[in-house]
């Protein structure tokens, strides 16, 4: 048991800080560098030109580590397939958005199509496996699986979605998308490991995977950021998450354990719904809620703390609400 978890996590960890030395001169030859809307908190501005698209190592070294374990846990082929999948789509906005010079990346809709189709798949994989189906954990009611039913496909929608783009609203402070992430994957393998509804689960090398590379990557993700994950990551990620979740039939748990991903995302629906509805006027003094308390003068390294001690917080309670 020691050996599947240290194992994985040390691979994708060396993985990360071997790759990223090499990825980042690359990336800064090549001119992948961040765009910073003028929109955006004026302190900002100095991070123009920073490498983005860094979640190509954190793919490649989950993707590597896997394929040490996939013969023997096959189960971690879906949510492999779910994390590649969303980083697919952010890496074509992110290519779009850099190299083309096409400032909004790919249109909402082409994006929103991909996100469907990937979690169109997936769903459609789970409603066929009979191993994992459509039951849920319910949290706080001492393991109670309730069957979905036809429930199951507006809330599987809501959810995977739901996450993946609050994952993407979180990526917006150095460090910020690394350090909640890597707490949320740790919590998972903790379950995977040692929880009655996960250590059957097999899918504990690829969430050790995705801690031991956010790890590293974090190195070279802290303030000041010396590169960016871009939406390569921060979809993928997103799409790690949930498929997870879905996978150890935890996905109500996500509301817990992400609760910093929906805040994000909720305060974007929040603000631009006030914005319309009042004629000009916002909650926020910028969204997503992170730039919030950027502009009531906390540092970027305070919010990144105080949004990660949070998570941790709440992974505590999500294990005790098993």
């Amino acid at each position: 048991m020691n050996t599947i978890i240290v194992l994985p996590v040390l691979l994708s960890f060396v993985i990360t800080i071997l790759l990223c030395p090499i990825v980042i001169p690359f990336l800064r030859r090549l001119k992948f560098g961040q765009y910073i809307r003028d929109e955006g908190p004026r302190s900002h501005q100095k991070k123009s030109g920073t490498p983005t698209m860094g979640g190509i190592v954190i793919l490649v070294s989950i993707v590597i580590t896997c394929l040490f374990y996939i013969k023997d846990y096959p189960n971690i082929i879906p949510i492999l397939f779910v994390t590649l999948g969303f980083g697919l789509i952010g890496f074509l906005d992110d290519y779009i958005k850099i190299v083309m010079k096409r400032n909004l990346g790919l249109r909402a809709w082409q994006k929103m199509l991909g996100q469907i189709t990937v979690t169109a798949i997936f769903g459609y994989y789970l409603m066929n496996d009979t191993e994992i189906g459509t039951a849920v954990l319910i949290p706080f009611s001492g393991g109670k699986m309730v069957e979905s039913s036809w429930m199951f496909i507006p809330m599987f929608f809501l959810i995977m979605l739901g996450t993946v783009n609050g994952s993407n609203f979180t990526d917006g402070l150095d460090g910020l998308e690394s350090s909640v992430t890597v707490l949320i994957a740790t919590f998972f393998s903790v379950v995977a490991m040692i929880a009655p509804i996960g250590e059957n689960s097999g899918i504990s090398p690829i969430t050790c995977a995705v801690a031991g590379s956010l790890l590293g990557f974090l190195i070279y993700n802290v303030y000041p950021a010396r590169v960016f994950m871009g939406d390569t990551g921060s979809l993928a990620l997103g799409g790690f998450v949930a498929s997870t979740a879905f996978v150890l039939q935890m996905p109500l748990y996500i509301g817990i354990v992400a609760v910093i991903y929906f805040v994000e995302v909720l305060s974007v629906i929040i603000q631009v719904l006030y914005f319309k509805l009042s004629g000009g006027k916002r909650i926020f003094k910028m969204a997503p809620i992170h730039h919030h308390f950027e502009l009531c003068g906390w540092s970027e390294t305070r919010v990144v703390a105080v949004f990660s001690i949070i998570t941790a917080i709440l992974c505590i309670i999500a294990f005790g609400a098993m």
